[in-house]
């Protein structure tokens, strides 16, 4: 439980992590992100002596694949997440986790051909009225959560497809790998357009870049550690933290304007929650209650 509450608590507060980093526009943090992250990943198969089966795991052919299609996912996921908050809108930003587990169960239908209980199309019934009724009130589609919804909904569906075979560390290890060009790349043409800010503003600004190989490995080690520990139920309450700090931060902290239009939006995703994690405990109990009958 400490270990899952840390890393939401972690997630919930990177807004403001981000934000720390101006001058820093998004598409260099994201490139120092990758970067960082592999030097720090590489650091830990050091430490920890597991780069031989990292390479084992990397010459296999379907893993590496699947964790290059994973990082382009997580690459999409990190580039409009750190938009968001360099450009305040850190609340909307909420909105697309808050909605990640709906969208997580629509991509259940679609893909594994789950069958959907009364109550989950209740929910998405009720949260795809509520990204309507936000994108009426702000007169535009919000793309910034849906976008960050569905890449970590697939992110998630591609990582649950390598199961226990790829640990956190080798998995982010992999992602930054085959991500690591794209970041030289994405250097290079920051350099040569509005100049690159690293080691230029401030020691504490280099270190705060280089920590972002931190921040973002050591969540999901966390993470990675208390997935295996807890039942996916308790799981599923945590995951909550993230996009409820994140939206605090943005209304009381960033002061972000919330319209009653847009209230009422995020009241009916809130809904759609309740709906679910309702469905999800009578389901435990009823499964709890076959099994005591079996025996």
């Amino acid at each position: 439980m400490i270990y899952a509450g840390i890393a939401y608590v972690l997630w919930g507060f990177l807004p403001i992590y981000f934000i720390s980093l101006a001058p820093s526009g998004a598409f260099e943090i994201v490139a120092w992100r990758i970067v960082f992250s592999l030097v720090f990943c590489a650091l830990l198969l050091a430490v920890t002596r597991k780069f031989k089966p990292f390479f084992a795991l990397l010459m296999q052919p379907r893993i590496s694949l699947t964790m290059a299609l994973a990082g382009a996912l997580i690459y999409v996921n990190w580039q409009t997440y750190i938009y968001s908050a360099m450009s305040g809108q850190v609340v909307e930003a909420s909105l697309g986790y808050f909605i990640n587990p709906i969208v997580t169960v629509f991509l259940g239908v679609f893909f594994l051909r789950e069958r959907l209980r009364p109550a989950q199309w209740a929910a998405v019934g009720v949260s795809l009225l509520a990204v309507l009724v936000i994108a009426i009130s702000a007169g535009s589609v919000p793309w910034i959560a849906l976008t960050l919804a569905f890449s970590f909904g697939f992110y998630g569906y591609i990582k649950k497809r390598v199961g226990n075979t790829v640990d956190a560390v080798a998995g982010l290890t992999m992602e930054t790998v085959w991500l690591f060009p794209v970041a030289i790349v994405q250097l290079i043409v920051v350099a040569a357009t509005v100049g690159i800010t690293f080691g230029t503003v401030s020691p504490v600004h280099t270190a705060l870049l280089i920590g972002t190989g931190v921040i973002t490995a050591v969540p999901l080690i966390l993470f990675a550690a208390a997935s295996r520990r807890l039942p996916l139920i308790y799981m599923g309450f945590i995951q909550y933290f993230a996009p409820v700090i994140q939206f605090l931060v943005g209304v009381l902290i960033l002061q972000e304007p919330m319209s009653p239009e847009r209230w009422v939006g995020f009241s009916l995703v809130w809904l759609a929650l309740l709906i679910l994690t309702v469905d999800a405990l009578a389901g435990r109990r009823g499964n709890r209650q076959t099994v005591a009958e079996l025996v």
